[in-house]
């Protein structure tokens, strides 16, 4: 086995034990044992185990943006992907959120940190820290940047770009969450998926404007000029409709 395909066979395994049963929970000789080494040999590649464990962050940090990038996201660079969203429709949106998060949730080594670090935030401070920098804290700052130039070029509302990261990140975070627990839920939580991301993109944009045109049914602030004209239709040919029958039980 060559030397570098030994060290890549170290990161495979020590990645799979660590997300199987926690960082703490594994040693060196048992890592050296799962690749087909001995714990020496092991040694040749990385001074300890927390040298394994940094080398796993780096290398998946980098698979990730390598892998992202091909379909036009990096979700680091905010400069590189303000052209992706530029004049994007809302069912392209979805597509690409939706290849993102099948990669995530299917992509083993990718799949194995995130739940690695699920654990391991618990036990911890540092990797808690590095846990909220990487699945929490970047992906807010980076929703932010996208929706602050976008605001800025006039493609969406005039809000809070920090909050508006907030409510785009959280619902996809929390289904991800799902999927790991309970993977047989996909189906659902890709429906789900679509469903936000949809409605996020049509509450925001500036094309489809938050404005309450009735003062007794506020949703119909999220419907487009159409579905509220059927809908003020429909209430007063409801309302009409009542009066009659009020008028014809009172006669």
């Amino acid at each position: 086995m060559k030397q570098e395909d030994t060290r890549e066979r170290i990161l495979e395994q020590a990645l799979e034990l660590f997300s199987e049963k926690g960082y703490d929970s594994v040693s060196v000789g048992e890592i050296a044992r799962a690749v087909g080494i001995k714990a020496p040999s092991l040694y040749n590649h990385f001074p300890s185990k927390r040298a394994i464990f940094d080398a796993i962050v780096e290398s998946t940090a980098a698979q990730y943006e390598a892998d992202t990038g091909k379909i036009d996201i990096h979700v680091q660079n905010v400069s590189q992907d303000i052209p992706v969203f530029t004049e994007i429709t809302a069912e392209a949106l979805f597509e690409k959120v939706r290849q993102i998060f099948e990669y995530s949730l299917h992509n083993a080594p990718i799949s194995r940190f995130r739940r690695m670090m699920t654990i391991e935030q618990f036990r911890s401070p540092e990797l808690a820290a590095l846990y909220s920098r990487r699945y929490v804290d970047r992906l807010l700052a980076y929703h932010a940047g996208i929706f602050r130039a976008l605001i800025a070029a006039g493609e969406l509302q005039a809000e809070d770009p920090d909050a508006l990261a907030m409510q785009y990140v959280a619902p996809v975070l929390t289904l991800i969450g799902i999927c790991d627990r309970q993977p047989e839920r996909e189906a659902e939580c890709l429906d789900m998926l679509r469903r936000h991301v949809v409605l996020f993109f049509r509450m925001v944009h500036k094309k489809e404007p938050l404005q309450c045109c009735n003062s007794s049914f506020f949703i119909a602030c999220f419907y487009s000029t159409e579905s509220r004209d059927s809908l003020n239709s429909s209430m007063r040919t409801f309302t009409a409709s009542a009066s009659e029958s009020l008028t014809e039980g009172q006669s």
